[in-house]
């Protein structure tokens, strides 16, 4: 029972990585199956976050070795999350705020997110988001680049806990597309994704910058989740792929600026 519960998780894991990074599904073996359970496969993407965050830390790590400047440093972690991810989640956020700033009716907001040019909106979500990663890392580095990076980590797991979240919560605003085909992660699934990253944030974060900080961090990035929920709710009626990624993006800014305010 528990080798089978062991292969479920590795497969959620390849799942998991080949969706949201550039990883290939094999990368950790091959697979069980040919059709990932992307519902079940929710529970560990903040497992993937840490991946993720560890290739940004990591980069931090040796560039403010390197004695590269501190924003540039900090640049160059962020970076390297996004070309990890392909800029999934940037894309996501593009489209998001095309769509919600672009379009007077759900079906317009629909429409223009679904157009794969961006727009004045787009462009704007995507700078900000780079620009408050950055700003925010960069601060933290004082305290230490091995500190700093713990908590990139911690970011990138709590935001993909927030995407479950969204996910769950939320129906499919349109038929078709992978947010309608696959369906929600079932209530076990968000559960189990919540406390992975809850778990990440407060290991992480509390020793390298203290209790109040990771407190601080993981407060905005649940307050910043439920109003981007809520507003996705009233601007389309649900959520698309592109409203998952948006989510991650928010999330993490916002668990970024409580770290740094903390």
């Amino acid at each position: 029972m528990l080798r089978g519960e062991a292969e479920a998780v590795l497969d959620d894991l390849r799942a998991s990585t080949a969706f949201l990074t550039r990883l290939p599904p094999d990368w950790l073996g091959p697979t069980a199956s040919e059709r990932p359970d992307f519902r079940r496969a929710a529970r560990v993407f903040p497992l993937t976050g840490v991946l993720v965050g560890a290739v940004g830390g990591g980069v931090l790590v040796i560039a403010v070795w390197l004695n590269i400047p501190t924003f540039v440093a900090a640049a160059l972690a962020v970076l390297a999350t996004m070309a990890f991810t392909g800029g999934l989640h940037e894309d996501g956020l593009a489209d998001t705020l095309d769509g919600f700033g672009g379009g007077a009716t759900p079906a317009r907001k629909l429409e223009i997110m679904d157009d794969s040019r961006i727009g004045t909106f787009g462009v704007a979500a995507v700078v900000f988001s780079i620009l408050l990663r950055v700003a925010a890392l960069a601060s933290l580095l004082p305290l230490g680049a091995f500190r700093a990076a713990l908590v990139l980590i911690a970011a990138e797991s709590v935001s993909r806990a927030a995407m479950v979240r969204l996910w769950q919560e939320l129906p499919a605003a349109r038929l078709g597309g992978l947010a309608h085909d696959t369906g929600p992660p079932d209530q076990q699934a968000m559960v189990v994704a919540m406390v992975i990253g809850l778990a990440v944030a407060v290991i992480l974060v509390w020793p390298a910058i203290g209790f109040w900080a990771a407190m601080l961090a993981i407060l905005l990035a649940v307050v910043a989740t439920y109003i981007f929920t809520r507003l996705s709710y009233r601007e389309i009626g649900g959520r698309t792929g592109d409203t998952l990624g948006a989510s991650q993006q928010i999330a993490a800014v916002a668990f970024l600026i409580g770290a740094a305010a903390g």
